[in-house]
């Protein structure tokens, strides 16, 4: 029983004094009242706790030899400790034997180590369920009628879709595009292609993306949208978040492409113009300025208005120092366009400064 709990121990991490044989020998024989195997305990009721989703736990030691009975025996049997007896003879502290106390330690680590499996089987379950390729089974099993792969492997799943295809007729699916295997380097070479591409067409996606908010955006700008943003945004919201800008296009569609892909139909096509047309399309716009935007015409921009420059000597009507306007006249009032008043001089006087 040694053997199995110092095993146990070693394999759930625990790095306390107890992982010789004396030593655990030793706390054993002491029981609740020996500070180490109440550590150890407590350090396993720990690991427990989260795991099993206990409502008991293991605080007090061994000063507190009632409390510590207590919660002993309700971790027990709240654990449903299959030794009744022994759980009952702890509350009473009726407990004496060394064997009696490894065979708490032996139920809890085993206890431990149950739960953590059951907690790994869950949490890979759980990943696995909610990993691109199982949701892609999924859908295939959906599509095709078949039962869901539950624990089933994908090579399972794929013998039954091989059985539902060979039912259909020849032509249903076609011809495979990618006729060649190819081998692991030209495979690693294609998946750089493809990551290549994806980061481009997720950069053009974005700027697209962008360019619609700002449309959508413009259009509460008028008076009578600004009454109406909240159904607006109600109506266009919705249809925003299902915008992505990652690229979806992985390798699974270069193995599922068939030779039609070949086959490009134009949008602008009559039989894509079936249910695209409109009224809208047949309205003609006038010629529009040349807004410009190319990088080969770049020029230098014209000058809004022309420099200001001071007055030469000699100028329009004007000479000597204060001197100008039409006509002559000083700044103190004198002068003007016909040589009187002060109000007129005074201003011939302030456009003999500068002129345009």
């Amino acid at each position: 029983m040694e053997g199995d709990i110092l095993d146990s121990l070693e394999q759930l991490g625990y790095v306390g004094p107890l992982l010789e044989e004396k030593l655990l020998l030793g706390a054993a024989e002491g029981g609740l009242s020996s500070p180490e195997y109440v550590d150890l305990c407590r350090w396993l009721a720990s690991k427990l706790k989260p795991l099993c989703d206990l409502e008991e736990s293991i605080t007090s030691g061994p000063d507190d030899m009632e409390s510590l009975q207590v919660e002993m025996s309700g971790l027990l049997k709240e654990l449903h400790c299959p030794c009744e007896e022994v759980v009952s003879g702890i509350l009473k502290g009726i407990v004496r034997t060394a064997k009696d106390h490894l065979k708490f330690v032996l139920f809890l680590s085993s206890e431990l180590q149950a739960a953590q499996i059951v907690t790994s089987r869950g949490v890979s379950r759980k990943q696995q369920e909610e990993s691109p390729v199982h949701q892609e089974l999924l859908a295939i099993c959906e599509t095709l009628n078949l039962p869901e792969p539950r624990g089933q492997d994908a090579a399972v799943v794929f013998s039954q879709v091989e059985e539902v295809l060979k039912d259909l007729p020849n032509s249903f699916i076609g011809n495979p595009v990618l006729k060649k295997s190819l081998c692991s380097d030209q495979w690693e070479k294609l998946h750089n292609i493809n990551t290549a591409l994806s980061s481009e067409y997720e950069c053009r996606r974005k700027m697209l993306i962008k360019r619609l908010d700002v449309t959508i955006q413009s259009f509460g700008w008028s008076d009578r949208a600004k009454v109406k943003v909240d159904s607006m945004a109600k109506a266009y919201q919705p249809r925003r978040h299902s915008l992505r800008p990652q690229a979806t296009v992985d390798m699974a569609e270069l193995l599922a492409a068939r030779e039609d892909i070949c086959n490009m139909v134009k949008t602008s096509s009559g039989s894509s113009r079936e249910k695209t047309a409109c009224a809208v399309n047949k309205i003609l716009m006038g010629r529009v300025p040349d807004r410009g935007g190319r990088p080969s015409e770049i020029e230098a921009p014209r000058p809004e208005m022309p420099p200001w420059q001071k007055r030469q000597d000699g100028g329009r009507g004007g000479g000597g120092r204060g001197a100008g306007g039409w006509g002559g006249g000083s700044s103190r009032g004198g002068g003007g366009w016909r040589g009187g008043g002060q109000n007129r001089g005074g201003h011939g006087g302030k456009r003999g400064r500068y002129q345009y």
